[in-house]
């Protein structure tokens, strides 16, 4: 069986975005994941089943199983932005990881259609399973929610020890680029002090491009609904924009890394 015909789950693919990873990008999301973030704007990521959520337009079936020939056939489409931005693919998700075989296929076909590649991902998997990616993977955009084993897990619904040690073995390989990247969530991280560990984290780790500051928003709370979940995160205001700067300057001032708000 060739990369092109193996399968996987994804419940979309954006084209022509502007974030995650350099340039346009088309941005294909994996079905699945291991946390349980109380405030994830893609609850229906999370789980690997073909779900039904409820949206304005009627019953949305979430989920469908393609090939990697099929999504490329959809990447491709956009070669020429590509090479006049520098843009290329990125797995998103979920968690990519959760579909090991399918991300590893996609990655390497792509790379092997000369198109970049990026990934965004929280490194929650064996080492093995990430290591198996990392040369097929242009820029790494490593989400690192916290310092704090504890409060990661009060948060998320698990620890973050795995994933703070892949992040090290990430930065170690020399394989890929490197960009932590953080959603700042009030009541969860958004403190300086708490900035300033990850920024402390980020700096000791080697060769990190960047540190990206992502402010929370609720843009996703109506998605709970249309699944019949309850969204914990209502009562929460997103950070103001004075707040952010200030969280911003903590990150400058505990780091030598290019540090910046979204991205």
């Amino acid at each position: 069986m060739t990369d092109n015909d193996v399968k996987g789950r994804i419940f979309d693919i954006q084209r022509y975005s502007i974030h995650d990873g350099r340039g346009i990008r088309t941005i294909v999301f994996l079905k699945g994941c291991v946390l349980r973030c109380r405030w994830c704007c893609n609850p229906e990521s999370q789980s690997y089943e073909i779900q039904t959520m409820k949206t304005q337009d009627g019953v949305k079936t979430v989920g469908r199983d393609v090939t990697v020939g099929e999504v490329m056939e959809t990447v491709e489409r956009d070669r020429g932005y590509y090479r006049r931005s520098g843009g290329g693919l990125t797995l998103s998700g979920g968690e990519s990881l959760c579909q090991p075989e399918f991300a590893l296929a996609l990655l390497r076909e792509a790379k092997s259609r000369g198109i970049s590649t990026a990934i965004e991902s929280m490194g929650c998997a064996e080492w093995s399973t990430v290591e198996k990616l990392l040369p097929y993977i242009d820029q790494y955009l490593l989400d690192i929610k916290h310092t704090n084993p504890q409060k990661h897990r009060e948060f998320t619904g698990k620890s973050n020890e795995l994933m703070l040690e892949n992040a090290k073995k990430i930065a170690a390989s020399g394989l890929t680029e490197l960009t932590v990247r953080v959603p700042v969530v009030p009541t969860f991280n958004a403190s300086r002090e708490e900035i300033a560990a990850i920024a402390r984290f980020a700096d000791a780790l080697s060769g990190v491009a960047g540190l990206h500051l992502l402010p929370y928003h609720r843009l996703g709370q109506d998605k709970y609904e249309g699944l019949g979940r309850e969204y914990s995160m209502a009562d929460i205001v997103p950070p103001s924009g004075e707040l952010m700067n200030e969280l911003l300057e903590t990150a400058k001032a505990n780091c030598n890394l290019h540090c910046q708000i979204g991205g």
